[in-house]
């Protein structure tokens, strides 16, 4: 009896070790794009509406994933599928590492893109499952534990933003060099889950049970809160480097070390002292939310340099609940719903995450093609292009602040199911 209690404890670490290194891979593929974006643009011309689509693609393929799991998750072997996941991250990374050396010039993007959705496959598969897969493990405080899950996310980013600027910062025509060094990562996630035995999840026993579920408001209710939770910080995760050298004029190397770094830190810091102290979810996801806005309109219209680099950073913090929260929220309302509560919560997190940051690039370049907004750009004293960035980051305003609304729905629902208990009916 002994034996097999030490045996299931190994396979629970060996599991959340899969788990965590499926994470840092995440975090990867979600900001080395965004990191490169001004590179890509100096060394083969690519525009940013074309960068802003590399990070819709990566989000929207995430985004058809999470779409065919939330109703036909039922017909996947899960415990195949979830070792097959790194390994397509690692196919990913190397086919677009070798962009440069298959495409010349601007045509360098197609081979990004391709590699793009190749890796975006397997970050898809990590956001319906390892979430689920996490829940499935025995713990004594599973919303804390999910928060450390995902702070695991941050602390990731963290790591592949400091390596990146360090490295792109000495050898920025060697780029392609980052990628295939992040290989390491998924390699080491396919190594634990090969080795682990899987725990069993919940699927809609067929396709209708799922349909079925959509008829329920209160499951859109929690997937706009990630739509906007997701747009709220994946939108200044992935333009914070460009916006911070482009439109504030600080230097690549001190604008991702204090921006975009500094955006990564804070993130893992408030989900980690969330898994530490955290309750109260929903009054947190409306501090959240009014705090993101705070610091989005301080980013776009403060015209202290400095002012705006730490607003870029300290958004970080302010978001970093409004994705996993939203998690903890759809997990107590629908308890019983498995895998596909999951699944539609990526899909949602995935479509906040592609247009937020796809909107900002297309308002960025429309405004800095437009001669209508010169007049401004002369009176401000920026540039086409600078204007045309923080009009843009500006316009990322509205997403935290529907969550601020949203969130206020969700506490007065709380409060409306709470009543008849607290009154004694």
């Amino acid at each position: 009896m002994e034996q097999v209690a030490t045996q299931n404890s190994r396979n629970t670490r060996r599991v959340k070790y899969a788990c965590y290194s499926t994470n840092i891979t995440m975090a990867a593929v979600g900001n080395l794009s965004p990191l490169l974006f001004l590179t890509f643009r100096e060394l083969y011309g690519i525009s940013f509406t074309l960068l802003g689509t590399l990070v819709a693609v990566n989000f929207t393929a995430q985004l058809i994933i999470d779409l065919i799991f939330s109703i036909f998750s039922h017909k996947f072997n899960i415990q195949t599928t979830v070792r097959v996941m790194p390994i397509l991250a690692v196919l990913g990374f190397i086919v677009y590492a070798l962009s440069p050396f298959v495409f010349t010039g601007s045509t360098v993007y197609i081979g990004l893109l391709i590699g793009t959705v190749i890796f975006s496959l397997s970050s898809g598969l990590a956001e319906v499952l390892i979430s689920p897969i996490f829940a499935a493990l025995p713990s004594e405080n599973p919303d804390r534990d999910m928060s450390k899950l995902h702070s695991i996310y941050a602390w990731g980013a963290v790591g592949v933003v400091g390596v990146a600027t360090l490295f792109l910062l000495f050898f920025r025509n060697l780029w392609y060099v980052l990628p295939l060094a992040f290989l390491v990562v998924p390699i080491f996630a396919a190594i634990f889950f090969f080795s682990s035995k899987i725990p069993e999840m919940e699927t809609p026993k067929e396709a209708s049970g799922a349909l079925g579920m959509f008829k329920d408001k209160g499951l859109w209710l929690c997937v706009f809160t990630i739509f906007l939770g997701g747009a709220s910080e994946c939108t200044m995760a992935q333009w914070a480097s460009g916006y911070i050298e482009g439109a504030l004029g600080i230097e690549k190397v001190w604008g991702d070390v204090f921006g975009v770094a500094m955006f990564a830190f804070t993130l893992g810091l408030g989900r980690t002292l969330y898994a530490k102290f955290g309750k109260n979810i929903r009054k947190i996801l409306l501090l959240c939310a009014i705090s993101a806005t705070v610091c989005y309109l301080t980013a776009a219209l403060v015209p202290v340099p400095i002012v705006g680099l730490i607003a870029c950073g300290v958004t970080g913090f302010c978001t970093s609940m409004m994705w996993p929260g939203s998690l903890v929220v759809a997990s107590e309302r629908f308890p019983t719903s498995g895998v596909f509560i999951y699944a539609m919560m990526a899909a949602g997190g995935d479509l906040g995450a592609s247009v937020g940051p796809q909107m900002v690039g297309a308002i960025a370049d429309g405004v800095a093609a437009s001669s209508f907004f010169a007049p401004l750009a002369e009176t401000l004293c920026v540039s086409m292009e600078q204007l045309g960035l923080k009009i843009g980051i500006l316009c990322g305003t509205i997403f935290p602040l529907l969550a601020i609304i949203l969130m206020l729905v969700h506490l007065r629902k709380k409060n409306t199911e709470n009543r008849p208990a607290l009154l004694g009916e």
